[in-house]
């Protein structure tokens, strides 16, 4: 599409027209939300005792206790990807529950120095796209995972590119608990540590950037490459979803 836009010399390439030039007064938010942040927690592992279970259950706690509302999303009876059509109601509960969330909790075991095939499943069954927009882009992301041996970080760094693909805001800051059989009681609370302190920190930090973001996302997420390519379909005739800017087949 021709821009009526003077051209850059030193950027020739650069279509002007759909340059959005950042400034703090885009950033003011006019009706700020004032309901408590919605946090979707997940984890990773089926066992009766599932460490990534209590210790998003322990999260969960911590968030509320911070003014957040928490769900946490029972993996159990989750078809495999693919294996049934996605009006299934485990994975119409997982969908409802990750477009209600604002920010969510990822937790998986470390299994063969990854995550583990339950929590990927649930991940597949989160469609990258519905009706033009991504159910998890603009979402805060916190990752934690817990080991049986020494501590790791090979799942929490897998859990960060997954986070990346589905376009969230990962927070800096993440938890590794190691020996996780160790550090719950036989009620499964988990015990004081520097592991249940980092626990805190990270849940303060989610809640923080959830606050911080969630009534933005529009702005954060909208992309030049996006918007010039809306622009182009506009003129084709293609229809063009409002909030994300993609084209809509």
């Amino acid at each position: 599409m021709p821009s009526d836009t003077p051209a850059d010399d030193a950027l020739p390439a650069l279509d002007a027209a759909h340059l959005d030039l950042p400034d703090h007064a885009k950033l003011a938010v006019r009706a700020p939300s004032t309901h408590p942040p919605r946090i979707l927690l997940l984890y990773g592992s089926l066992r009766e005792r599932s460490y990534s279970r209590l210790l998003v259950e322990e999260a969960a706690r911590l968030l509320e206790r911070m003014g957040a509302e928490a769900r946490i999303f029972d993996p159990s009876g989750l078809p495999m990807p693919d294996s049934v059509p996605s009006d299934h109601p485990k994975v119409q509960e997982l969908r409802a529950l990750s477009i209600w969330s604002e920010g969510q909790v990822w937790c998986s075991p470390e299994r063969h120095g990854t995550i583990t095939g339950i929590f990927k499943s649930q991940i597949d069954w989160i469609p990258l796209e519905v009706g033009g927009v991504r159910p998890t882009q603009g979402r805060t992301l916190a990752v934690m995972q817990v080991s049986g041996g020494s501590q790791s970080f090979n799942a929490v760094n897998a859990l960060r590119v997954l986070g990346r693909w589905m376009r969230m805001v990962t927070i800096p800051n993440q938890s590794s608990v190691a020996k996780a059989f160790q550090e719950f009681d036989e009620e499964g609370r988990m015990k004081p540590s520097p592991y249940y302190d980092r626990v805190v920190d990270v849940m303060e930090e989610l809640v923080k950037f959830t606050l911080l973001t969630r009534d933005r996302t529009e702005y954060f997420t909208s992309r030049y490459s996006e918007r010039r390519e809306a622009a182009r379909c506009f003129d084709a005739g293609d229809r063009v979803d409002s909030r994300s800017h993609q084209v809509i087949g």
